[in-house]
């Protein structure tokens, strides 16, 4: 029965896997046309590149978003985003949901699986109430944008840029059209402005949080103790590092990005850095001025990400509570893992441990091939980069133009897996499950 259900389940993800490469391929195909550029010239490796990052709602860019690609070119970028974000089996089963059409338990187990519910039961319905609800949130996000982008760049394209940034922020994808002000700016130009900064970070948080946090939010309102563990452990997380970051950040960047600003500045300012690393990769200060300190935090919260179930990416704030509670239990000399009540099981903590050893592992690999091909990059800077492709962030320090053909496949590899999932990623690949009659007599080693 266990070999028949991970049987199942990498056949499903595999299905997932091909799902998002057909539509990353689709996008750049899109792309490739004359009519998707500003100058009519089309570069296949940069329109991949391109669609890989908007589909994996990362962020990254090899060429400015607005200065490069035509209003054809962007709409493809967002419709990708908005596909990434929610992911394209939740939209094909909620369009089959307005067409009245059945949905069979194999569409019910691809949903569970790519929206990481605990159970496939009731997912139809969590589908309707994901849709509907990014739906609503990303349109009062946009209205909210509208009052400070329709003053600033007219009604129409105000508008236009209201819906861009709203559906770009809370997918957690990072693309933004700010060229206009500056090649690359991301929302530098608003770096003080309380309206764009606050609702950019809502927007972001609440993307990051998970489709299963709302649901259990929407049914249980403000009774705490009601929640599931996982929103429970996702929501308390989320607030501690917000607040911890934010003044981590204050303190790092007072006298360098931030010196030059008011101090209601420096805290929106500490606050947006503390926000948009875990996924979103937009950014009010310059990423690349950003104090050693300040892109060390970065890249911690880069690795950490957002949580199970969301737009974001990441290892996943559950993942690492678990790891961090599994440690405290091992100096504690404790059994079990309790948390709000509640004992955790063992596999959850095997499965934390792959994620972690996975993301790492491959962070690494690549982050040194880059530096063997490009040695005249920083290494502070390749690490940052391939930190922010594997986790989608969308952040970087500037290399990514800078980047040869190769170093470019490899970011757009993390980025894709980065959004299926390392441990996801590595079903792909991996063979069929063997049950062994025999097992390997035990022997111990030597540990820490």
């Amino acid at each position: 029965m266990k070999k028949e259900k991970v049987k199942k389940k990498q056949s499903t993800t595999r299905s997932i896997a091909l799902g998002f490469a057909l539509i990353i391929f689709v996008g750049a195909l899109l792309l490739t046309l004359p009519i998707a550029t500003r100058t009519g010239e089309v570069d296949f490796i940069e329109s991949l590149f391109t669609a890989t990052s908007a589909t994996c709602v990362t962020g990254l860019v090899v060429a400015d978003t607005y200065q490069n690609w035509s209003i054809f070119g962007q709409i493809v970028i967002i419709t990708m985003i908005q596909l990434g974000g929610l992911g394209f089996m939740t939209v094909g089963v909620y369009i089959s949901v307005l067409l009245k059409k059945k949905i069979g338990l194999q569409e019910r187990e691809s949903i569970h699986e790519s929206v990481n519910t605990m159970e496939t039961a009731g997912v139809v319905r969590l589908v309707k109430k994901i849709v509907q609800g990014t739906f609503i949130i990303e349109g009062i996000g946009a209205i909210l944008l509208a009052t400070r982008f329709i003053p600033r760049f007219g009604v129409r394209r105000g508008i236009y840029y209201s819906f861009f940034h709203s559906i770009s922020a809370f997918c957690n994808a990072g693309f933004d059209l700010m060229g206009i002000e500056g090649e690359y700016s991301s929302l530098v130009a608003f770096e003080g402005d309380v309206v764009v900064n606050v609702v950019v970070m809502l927007l972001i948080l609440i993307g990051g949080i998970g489709f299963i946090v709302w649901d259990d939010i929407q049914r249980n309102k403000w009774h705490f103790k009601k929640y599931l563990l996982h929103s429970k452990i996702v929501i308390v997380t989320t607030v501690i590092i917000t607040i911890v970051t934010t003044i981590l950040f204050f303190i790092f960047e007072y006298n360098n990005t931030l010196r030059d600003m008011t101090l209601l500045e420096k805290m929106l300012g500490a606050a947006f850095s503390s926000v948009t690393p875990r996924t979103a990769g937009f950014n009010t200060v310059d990423t690349a001025a950003l104090s050693e300190a300040g892109k060390l935090l970065s890249m911690v919260l880069m690795f950490i990400g957002g949580s199970p179930g969301s737009t974001a990416g990441g290892a996943k704030t559950t993942t690492i509570v678990v790891l961090v509670c599994y440690a405290i239990a091992m100096v504690r000399s404790h059994e079990d893992i309790n948390l709000f009540g509640r004992r955790l099981t063992a596999d959850v903590v095997k499965k934390a441990n792959a994620v972690v050893m996975i993301n790492l592992v491959l962070s690494l690999i690549v982050a040194m091939i880059i530096m063997a091909m490009q040695p005249l990059l920083s290494g502070t800077d390749v690490m940052f980069e391939v930190l922010s492709a594997i986790n989608t962030v969308g952040m970087t320090t500037g290399i990514t133009r800078e980047l040869n053909v190769i170093a470019r496949i490899l970011i757009m590899i993390l980025m894709y897996c980065g959004r299926l999932g390392s441990l996801s990623f590595a079903l792909v690949f991996a063979q069929k499950n063997t049950t062994n009659s025999v097992r390997q007599p035990q022997e111990k080693i030597i540990v820490g």
